[in-house]
């Protein structure tokens, strides 16, 4: 077998090892490039069929070999082996909203999928290093679900409002409930519910279980206003005081 596969491989992922600084640099260059050719995309339909199958892809394919590869070393279990992780929610609906274009998801796709994946990469829980298979498949749907959000922001001119904010926030509740009730069937901690993260995380600064809970509420409350204040309403403002540059208009307003 190969150890690149190896569910007990021997070493461990190390945060902000040179592998996890190459990560996060890939993101920040994919983003930057996304944003500086977004008109570019945006005005030739085949550079958006090309960045959306591209996104598709390492949404999907990473997600789907994951799945194979928990049957094919015998570790597939339900109480860590269901897609119930909020990153894993908000990745289907990233595939979701590249194949529907349906409004009502992007704000679920814009807050909960960039605050989300961003923790993550930051952050990662996870227990295997480069060059592993887990860490592939981790970093690269946790970056394809930032730029999924980024893609329908700059290339399809998608636009939360602030009612946006409290529609997220409703969705990340019912999903706690739901995978909570999970959890206590199946004895799993998906969404961290139950406990903390073995590895160290930010959740490790928000006090014991379950206070930590509701203080990631206030802080995604809090990070969802600022992400909206600081991309939307503020560049907003400053258009219409000062109106010399001439936008193009959104080709899809949404959320």
């Amino acid at each position: 077998m190969d150890s690149y596969f190896d569910p007990w491989y021997p070493e461990a992922f190390a945060a902000f090892s040179r592998e996890h600084w190459a990560a996060i640099i890939i993101l920040i260059s994919l983003g930057l490039l996304m944003y500086l050719f977004r008109s570019a995309i945006a005005s030739k339909p085949f550079l958006q069929k090309a960045a959306k199958w591209s996104l598709l892809s390492a949404l999907l394919l990473p997600e789907v070999s994951l799945h194979i590869w928990y049957v094919s070393m015998g570790i597939w279990d339900p109480a860590t082996s269901l897609p119930l992780e909020l990153c894993s929610l908000t990745l289907f609906l990233s595939i979701a909203i590249l194949l529907t274009d349906e409004r009502r998801l992007y704000p679920l796709v814009y807050f909960a999928g960039i605050g989300g994946a961003m923790q993550a990469i930051l952050t990662p829980d996870l227990g295997y290093p480069f060059p592993h298979f887990r860490f592939f498949h981790f970093f690269i749907v946790h970056i394809a679900i930032i730029l999924t959000a980024l893609y329908m922001t700059w290339v399809r001119g998608y636009r939360p409002r602030w009612a946006s904010i409290a529609w997220t926030m409703v969705f990340l509740n019912v999903s706690a409930l739901l995978v909570g009730l999970i959890n206590l069937a199946v004895g799993s901690n998906y969404m961290f519910l139950m406990r903390k993260p073995e590895n160290a995380s930010l959740l490790d600064l928000l006090g014991p279980h379950p206070v930590y809970i509701f203080v990631e509420e206030l802080i995604a409350l809090g990070l969802f206003t600022l992400m909206y204040l600081v991309f939307f309403a503020l560049p907003d403002r400053v258009k219409r005081r000062f109106p010399n540059k001439k936008e193009p208009a959104s080709l899809s307003p949404g959320g």
